[in-house]
């Protein structure tokens, strides 16, 4: 597949060149680019969409992985209710989940915006997923059998059928899923736990804020880091996973356009 160069804009401190980088197949306007993975299973519990509070939880949810809903966007409770026929205390139960998986920020007396998550707060998630990381990949090697080996090359050749199929959900779900994997076979549910939490918030920032046309995860440097997990090199491994995702840190856009149509056509109802 060709490489395109990529352009993004980059935190203040960075000033280096962002090298070029495959271009992945474009998303649909208002589609969601993936089942991003949430503290709690939120997501399969709203998926199905029995209650109101559910059918609320999702449509914020899917406008916002959608990149339908910008960060900062008000979500004031009177147009909820008209919207979902719904109770003020329905909204609230919705909204109050959705602050839960950061989501949705709730402010005292000001109401529910769209999570918009500061340039240092971002700098903090990164920076504690790529700490949760570093420790898992090293447990993952010490513990790692050849059956693990086996699932992980199955999840590459997975990534790269969707890739080459131009499956952009299923990409990102994959590339998602790489991580947690990989957490898995550190074999320590407590670190495990925690990465949970962070490739969520993660996504969930790419998704907010990541320019269209990026691509979330590289698939060849997945497979690199899983050569070096193979080789038993858990410093290779770890510099690999490091440098990943500081460029995928780096690749977030934290700059955001104006939006003007109003709450119901950006929830798509």
């Amino acid at each position: 597949m060709p490489r395109t160069p990529r352009s993004t804009v980059r935190p203040a401190a960075r000033s280096t060149a962002t090298p070029a980088r495959r271009a992945p197949p474009a998303r649909k306007a208002g589609a969601a680019p993936a089942d991003v993975p949430l503290p709690g299973g939120a997501l399969a519990a709203s998926a199905s969409g029995d209650t109101p509070e559910d059918r609320i939880y999702q449509a914020v949810f899917e406008s916002v992985m959608g990149q339908r809903l910008a960060p900062g966007t008000k979500l004031p409770e009177a147009a909820l209710c008209e919207l979902f026929d719904a109770s003020r205390s329905t909204v609230r139960l919705a909204l109050q989940r959705l602050a839960h998986d950061h989501i949705v920020q709730l402010r005292p007396n000001r109401g529910a915006i769209v999570a918009m998550p500061t340039p240092e707060e971002t700098r903090q998630i990164f920076e504690a997923r790529r700490g949760l990381e570093a420790a898992l990949v090293r447990l993952a090697v010490a513990h790692i059998t050849a059956a693990d080996l086996k699932a992980l090359r199955a999840q590459l050749r997975a990534e790269h059928e969707a890739m080459h199929r131009f499956d952009q959900p299923a990409w990102a779900r994959l590339a998602s899923s790489f991580h947690l994997k990989l957490g898995e076979l550190g074999r320590n549910p407590i670190l495990q736990r925690y990465l949970v939490e962070m490739v969520s918030r993660c996504s969930l920032i790419v998704a907010l804020y990541e320019p269209p046309g990026n691509a979330c995860c590289e698939h060849d440097e997945h497979e690199a880091i899983v050569k070096c997990i193979e080789r038993g090199d858990a410093d290779g491994a770890v510099r690999l996973m490091d440098q990943h995702l500081q460029e995928l840190e780096r690749n977030v856009c934290l700059q955001t356009e104006a939006r003007a149509p109003g709450l119901k056509e950006l929830l798509g109802l």
